[in-house]
């Protein structure tokens, strides 16, 4: 398989069939990020004929174990999605040619990915089998996002996603709780509620800030700039996301840097996650949070 770097995944496409689509982030700007920092170059698109021979050599392996079908295929790299739609239909077709039982095409993408594609290109997309995306909104608290360089606004979050509900794209988000600083948590966490509550995110994942040296977010906090919150701050961002999350949707922390992982369906589980929250919040220490965040030493 051609795989370039560190492959990333969320969590629940564990029991996907990875296929490189590209390599590297497009944007590669975000100052808290430092996950593609390993590749000696920003992005670039994995050739056909690569993506063509992974899915034979996938179909091979598969074909040992006749009980094993590949139902789901996630595409790796930052944001696949910011490829043409005529690229986008080509994988989907290869796809579907090596593994007809498969069923849908996930991957990352960018709020920005989804502005390059026609409101009828979206729901060919969707009919091709793209279904079920991960964007990385992070937050919706407008300032923190022009801050870390993100490349779009809250109002970008709630047009483009609306367009991909208008098509019949799922999605799920990752939040990252922290990316407001010290101080300012829980109001990040109350603006990206409204926001998801005006959408439809099949999940809402949440991360915690790990700041690492080889990030600009490092560079900005030495100078005085931007202060990190506390570990015990950042549980209560969470609390208070959950709390204000109005619509049916998945909660998920379940990445590593997530010292405690969690995992509820709204609002059917609210009550269940906020007494978990209140018991990290009162009864393990700043000092015990802040020795698991010092021990991620890479996401």
């Amino acid at each position: 398989m051609h795989y370039t770097g560190t492959i990333w995944r969320p969590p629940y496409e564990a029991s996907s069939l990875l296929l490189e689509a590209t390599a590297g982030c497009t944007h590669h700007r975000c100052k808290f990020c430092t996950l593609y920092n390993d590749l000696s170059f920003s992005f670039r698109m994995s050739p056909i004929e690569d993506m063509e021979a992974d899915l034979e050599e996938a179909r091979q392996r598969y074909s040992r174990f006749p009980k094993c079908r590949v139902k789901r295929v996630f595409l790796t790299g930052a944001n696949p999605f910011v490829l043409t739609y005529e690229r986008l239909m080509e994988i989907a077709g290869l796809i579907h040619n090596y593994f007809p039982e498969a069923s849908s095409i996930g991957s990352f993408a960018r709020v920005t990915d989804v502005t390059l594609k026609s409101d009828e290109e979206l729901a060919a997309l969707h009919k091709a089998g793209y279904d079920g995306l991960t964007i990385g909104m992070e937050t919706a608290d407008d300032e923190a996002l022009a801050f870390m360089d993100k490349g779009y606004l809250t109002a970008d979050i709630l047009e483009q996603c609306g367009r991909l509900d208008r098509a019949g794209i799922r999605y799920n988000f990752f939040y990252l709780t922290g990316i407001s600083g010290a101080g300012r948590g829980e109001e990040g966490a109350r603006l990206t509620a409204a926001v998801c509550n005006s959408l439809h995110p099949g999940i809402v994942g949440a991360n915690m800030l790990t700041l690492y040296p080889d990030s600009r977010l490092y560079g900005e906090m030495r100078q005085g700039n931007w202060r990190e919150e506390s570990e015990t701050e950042k549980y209560r961002e969470v609390r208070t996301l959950i709390a204000e999350l109005k619509i049916p949707t998945i909660f998920a922390a379940m990445g590593a840097s997530n010292a405690y992982q969690m995992w509820g369906e709204l609002p059917e589980d609210r009550e269940k996650l906020l007494s978990f929250l209140d018991g990290v919040i009162e009864n393990v220490g700043e000092d015990e949070l802040r020795r698991y965040r010092k021990s991620v030493h890479h996401l």
